[in-house]
């Protein structure tokens, strides 16, 4: 049993339970598992900073403290957190985008959706996926 879009009766069906090629799903997997990996590194976060807070706690100065923490430091796992769900946020933007458009949904349709411009979804309907 496929789904067809209700504004293009000409759509090709899809069907619902073969995922295996659906690039939203797999955009989809990708957050999910971003997610999970920063869940990891943010409970290292808070060890660290309950850590860096007892060891103040005994008056020790930042300059004695911060260069002896383990690596990566806080900052560091911070920004590979919001690197990594940058990289997977933009690529299921891009990809929802696509399959919306594709489906029947115009430019402006979507960018009311994601609260952008339509210059803003042009750009990523004609950005390429990267691998």
């Amino acid at each position: 049993m496929g789904i067809e879009s209700p504004r293009d009766e000409g759509a090709v069906p899809i069907d619902k339970h073969d995922v295996a090629g659906d690039p939203f799903i797999a955009a989809l997997s990708a957050v999910e598992d971003a997610v999970a990996s920063v869940a990891e590194l943010g409970r290292t976060i808070i060890e660290r900073a309950e850590h860096i807070r007892a060891m103040r706690d005994e008056d020790q100065p930042y300059r004695d403290i911060v260069p002896h923490e383990q690596r990566p430091l806080i900052v560091e796992l911070l920004t590979e957190s919001l690197e990594l769900l940058s990289a997977v946020g933009s690529r299921l933007r891009r990809v929802e985008a696509s399959v919306l458009y594709e489906e029947g949904l115009t430019m402006d349709e979507i960018a009311t959706l994601f609260g952008v411009t339509r210059q803003r979804v042009s750009v990523l309907l004609q950005s390429p996926e990267p691998t």
